[in-house]
């Protein structure tokens, strides 16, 4: 998998938000400076497929409380969802799916599924009545149904697009 550095990352946190050590990156990156990256560089993030040869990609409509899923460019589902209130803005940008965790507890609901940026996530919820608001700390909220769907779907490293 590819990364594309952004303005203001370091690749310490490029590490944390895929949950690679710092190490492994280096070593698959042997012609990088660790301590000189810059906006646009690409990153090779070793034990991810690269997106684009994953038949899935999700898409997230942040104002339209949306999430699409697409297989081959054709749209096979539409999920309604609750995104980031005031000061815990759902963050846009485009990301992965790095892993999966069953029932996470608490307000998760049954299913978790991290993105490539530390904290935050799709999942479940404990409070259905919030889908189809902005109420969360900025995790993509789902039916607990419709995410145990989603997460049995798409495999690991599926492209997540988030819009407004």
């Amino acid at each position: 998998m590819l990364h594309t550095v952004k303005p203001g990352e370091t690749l310490s946190q490029i590490a944390r938000d895929y949950r690679v050590p710092i190490q492994t990156i280096i070593q698959a990156n042997p012609n990088i400076d660790p301590n000189i990256i810059f906006h646009g560089q690409l990153i090779e993030i070793p034990g991810f497929p690269r997106p684009e040869t994953l038949p899935y990609r999700i898409e997230v409509s942040v104002n339209n409380l949306l999430l699409e899923l697409y297989r081959n460019g054709v749209m096979e589902r539409q999920y309604p969802i609750a995104v980031g209130r005031m000061l815990y803005d759902t963050p846009l940008g485009d990301y992965i799916i790095i892993n999966k965790a069953p029932n996470p507890g608490g307000p998760f609901g049954t299913m978790w599924m991290s993105l490539s940026k530390q904290g935050y996530g799709i999942h479940g919820t404990n409070d259905p009545a919030s889908i189809g608001q902005a109420v969360s700390r900025g995790c993509i909220r789902m039916y607990n149904r419709d995410v145990e769907e989603l997460a049995s779907i798409i495999p690991i490293g599926t492209h997540v697009s988030i819009r407004d």
